[in-house]
């Protein structure tokens, strides 16, 4: 990770004013999950490190998840999804939900019905759950709306899969002129190409710790 002093000044993330967001994390994403992706059950401490620290900055956290209902579905997956034996992150199925250890202790069952209505469930102190339809956060979504009025200009993602959801969360962040962070060690699938690639857009990678140690600095 680049020295956050040596960026330049349009991209280098500012903590104080940012927001958490974790993008997929549900139990059928896991090892033993009905749509396994490699190397998530492994980020599982890493990420849990993340969630304290923005918990004790109280800094907002925003859950984004899969919700398979009907056909509102990316094309690629439509197919798999609308066979009847297809039983990935179905509404109201323990694939559907968010891994428990996540999530604050004294948190409820997810509200899907609010969820599917494009509604933020909080679960939390300024930490709450939101559905997504489609790979990026921000598509159809009020995600933006919610950060603006939270203040925030720095987002940093983190969870299932950078190829595909934590990849366009970015890419739609960036293009409505978020900072953006990626945390490298709290995200599956990171590879060198992966970070070019951000990199080239503007991403800054840090490892859960260092973004710890920067909410801690700024409090």
């Amino acid at each position: 990770m680049a020295n956050l002093g040596t960026l330049d000044e349009h991209i280098r993330p500012h903590l104080h004013t940012s927001a958490l967001l974790v993008i997929d994390m549900q139990n059928d994403f896991l090892d033993d999950g009905a749509l396994p992706v490699p190397g998530t059950a492994a980020v599982l401490p890493s990420l849990a490190r993340l969630l304290e620290a923005f918990r004790r900055a109280r800094r907002p956290i925003v859950h984004a998840v899969r919700i398979y209902d009907g056909e509102d579905v990316d094309l690629v997956r439509r197919t798999a999804i609308t066979r009847d034996d297809a039983r990935i992150v179905r509404p109201g199925t323990d694939g559907s939900r968010i891994v428990r250890a996540l999530l604050p202790a004294d948190a409820g069952p997810l509200d899907q019905e609010l969820l599917l209505r494009s509604g933020f469930q909080v679960v939390g102190d300024s930490e709450v759950v939101m559905w997504k339809p489609r790979w990026s956060a921000f598509h159809r979504t009020g995600l933006d709306a919610l950060l603006e009025r939270a203040g925030v200009d720095t987002v940093v993602v983190a969870g299932c899969n950078l190829p595909n959801c934590p990849r366009a969360t970015l890419f739609d962040a960036s293009a409505r002129d978020f900072r953006t962070v990626l945390a490298i060690d709290a995200t599956s699938r990171v590879t060198d190409e992966r970070l070019a690639d951000a990199r080239a857009i503007g991403v800054v990678p840090m490892t859960a710790a260092e973004v710890a140690d920067g909410l801690e600095s700024d409090r």
